[in-house]
């Protein structure tokens, strides 16, 4: 079997492994069935390429979007992989060629859709490539519960079983009763090995605000980030063309994204999201688990996400690289009662129709915390943390109020208008706001009528967005989204309990420093956009994705340590063998101004043990040229040669007559003998 961290540094260009990619590796190499739930950008995919590379046989890896499997494909084949993907996007050739390596028995890594499993020759085909190992990734698409079911994903597990393979199981996103379904329809209900890793991401803030004027709180955000890469969530088709149109007369290379948009249309955007720097995409969800650009630098909300892991994988497509990123949330009533009527007004069942209003009162939380952000999400993800310090609450700590009597005012106005009228209605009844509607209704004669003008229309707004976070009452579909209280509700109500309000506060959100400034220092900035300019044009030529060259932690990296010769250049994260000898030189001539003149044979031992050695041997030869006496005739190895000496293990005189010839033996052998024993 090759060795595991050779492949991880030559092959994918990573020193060591990322906290818990190693025990993962581990278990699906040795073939155990296994599910793995991994916070976004935490190195997934890693986790089952890298067994395919260590395994006999085919892995096949379903996945749920073609641009996330061309973005696989293509990183692979960058790092000198056979991998290839069969999809609905293919040109013929591409389909041509991942047939003739599978015939050839190159083809390591054969992604597919789970649509491609409702044929009826899928077992038999797989059986006759040699699938030994399949990976599923985003697997709570097979989860009813889950925020993105894929009905095709229920095939997998019959094909599992067909073919009495080992199956890996990935996603970023599951709470406790997709967790169940997954096992449930992937592995029988037999309890796979679990690895359930930290759902932090300590890099991303997070921030959430209210909504007040909308379009000009994106667009501040957007322009406190110009330049940077950036995805804007919006809830409607109509919204998000609005929107990047408004980003687009501010100047900002910004382009719009949504399922309603000619399949040929989303495919150019995609290709530009991937290969620019820079582009801002407004989009609806469909753009979500398609995006594997690593260095997107803000993702923001203009509308309220529908659940909380669907927050969670969406602010997840920023920062895959490590970096420092940023997240903004806008949120207000009209967000919530268009979530609460979407889950009442669906076909699901009661008991899913519960379980969706508390993911959507989950979020809600996080959106009202009055304490750290961080700690909520992971809250609720199980997880327990300190105060992060660097949310926009740790930052600005909100001011807050006992909201029990304004609560218990607002509760007794929508019982005295029994539950038939919205947040307008009743706050004019609060602020003794004698309307037309509200006169004509008697309202003005209840005695809630003025009880609440210590506070404005603005600040009971305020107040009504809270006890809708709180879920103290929900929009009524069948009364035309009248407020109707929760049980929850009551004991406030009953004066049996409190509750705490957070006070209005503008947000500070879009005056933070852009984030990609604190990438690198003022002296960098220079050599890293000269680093990005010769990405651009090297990817641009190779019509590939700029951070499929190479991801901008890695132009950090050179920007900052500088390397002068490919061995140091081979030292930094993200330069594998194959894209060391593919473009080290072409970088290392942007550091240094030159390009350093290196043999082929010795380029590919660059940053390895060998590489000294073949060094030393070069030195060693140079010196008997001409024999010892300086008498003799010329003679030398070739630089192969001496590459094939360098990797040489245990090592004997007739050992290098085989490899060298007798009369390069005699000349060579005793000195390079003593190289090869003083690197051992």
């Amino acid at each position: 079997m090759p060795d595991p961290q050779a492949l991880l540094r030559d092959v994918f260009g990573f020193d060591g492994f990322r906290p818990g990619q190693e025990d993962i590796v581990n278990a699906v190499t040795q073939g155990r069935n296994v599910l793995a739930i991994m916070p976004t950008g935490g190195g997934k995919s890693l986790c089952f390429q890298l067994p395919a590379l260590l395994r006999e046989g085919v892995t096949v890896v379903i996945s749920p979007l073609i641009a996330l499997m061309r973005d696989q494909v293509r990183g692979l084949q960058e790092a000198g992989v056979s991998a290839g993907a069969l999809t609905s996007g293919n040109t013929p050739e591409e389909t041509a060629a991942v047939w003739e390596a599978l015939e050839r028995g190159d083809l390591k890594l054969l992604y597919l859709a789970p649509e491609r499993l409702a044929g009826g020759g899928a077992v038999a085909m797989f059986k006759r490539i040699g699938v030994r190992l399949i990976a599923v990734d985003e697997a709570h698409c097979v989860s009813h519960w889950g925020h993105d079911f894929r009905p095709d994903y229920l095939r997998i597990g019959e094909l599992r079983r067909a073919l009495d393979v080992p199956l890996a199981a990935f996603t970023a996103t599951a709470d406790q009763e997709t967790r169940v379904e997954i096992v449930q329809k992937l592995f029988d209900g037999e309890a796979p090995q679990s690895f359930l890793h930290g759902f932090d991401r300590p890099n991303i803030h997070l921030a959430f605000a209210a909504k007040n004027n909308p379009r000009a709180q994106i667009l501040s955000y957007a322009a406190a980030r110009r330049g940077q890469s950036g995805i804007v969530y919006c809830g409607t088709r109509a919204k998000t063309e609005a929107l990047a149109k408004a980003l687009s007369d501010e100047g900002h290379n910004a382009c719009a994204y949504h399922g309603g948009m000619e399949a040929e249309d989303r495919r150019i955007v995609e290709t530009r999201f991937a290969r620019e720097d820079g582009l801002v995409v407004v989009a609806t969800v469909a753009f979500g688990m398609g995006v594997d650009k690593p260095d997107i630098r803000w993702v923001a909300h203009a509308d309220l996400p529908k659940s909380i892991e669907a927050y969670y994988q969406e602010i997840g497509r920023a920062g895959r690289d490590g970096g420092p990123a940023e997240t903004m949330t806008l949120f207000g009533p009209d967000d919530i009662r268009l979530r609460r009527s979407q889950i009442d007004e669906g076909q699901a069942p009661p008991e899913r129709r519960a379980a969706d209003h508390g993911r959507l009162n989950a979020l809600l939380g996080l959106a009202e915390a009055l304490k750290c952000r961080r700690q909520v999400l992971l809250g609720y993800f199980g997880e327990s943390a300190e105060p992060c310090g660097h949310c926009d609450l740790c930052e600005n700590p909100p001011e807050t109020f006992d909201g029990t009597t304004a609560v218990r005012k607002a509760l007794s106005a929508i019982l005295r208008t029994e539950e038939w009228f919205g947040a307008g209605h009743l706050t004019g009844i609060l602020t003794g706001t004698a309307t037309d509607k509200i006169r004509a209704r008697g309202h003005d004669l209840l005695p809630t009528f003025g009880v609440g003008k210590e506070y404005d229309k603005r600040q009971w707004a305020a107040i009504f967005r809270q006890m809708l976070g709180h879920d103290l009452v929900r929009p009524d579909p069948d009364r035309h989204g009248a407020l109707r209280m929760t049980e929850a509700a009551r004991p406030i109500l009953r004066g049996e309990a409190g509750i705490t309000l957070g006070k209005e506060a503008i947000s500070r959100a879009a005056t933070r420093t852009p984030a990609v400034r604190a990438m690198v220092s003022d002296e960098d900035a220079p050599l890293l956009s000269a680093l990005k300019a010769k990405r651009r044009a090297l990817a641009e030529a190779a019509r590939v994705p700029a951070y499929v060259i190479f991801p901008d932690r890695t132009l950090v990296e050179m920007a900052e340590t500088r390397p002068q010769t490919l061995d140091q250049m081979a030292r930094i994260a993200g330069v594998g063998a194959k894209k060391l000898e593919r473009y080290g030189a072409t970088f290392l001539e942007v550091i240094t101004g030159a390009a350093e003149v290196v043999h082929p044979a010795r380029r590919k031992l660059a940053g390895r043990d060998a590489g000294a050695v073949f060094d030393r041997l070069l030195a060693v030869q140079a010196e008997l040229t001409r024999g010892e006496g300086g008498i003799d005739k010329v003679m030398s190895c070739t630089a192969s040669e001496l590459a094939k000496v360098a990797q040489l293990g245990e090592c004997d005189a007739r050992a290098l007559e085989r490899l060298l010839g007798e009369r390069r033996a005699e000349r060579f052998g005793a000195a390079f003998l003593e190289v090869l024993s003083g690197a051992r």
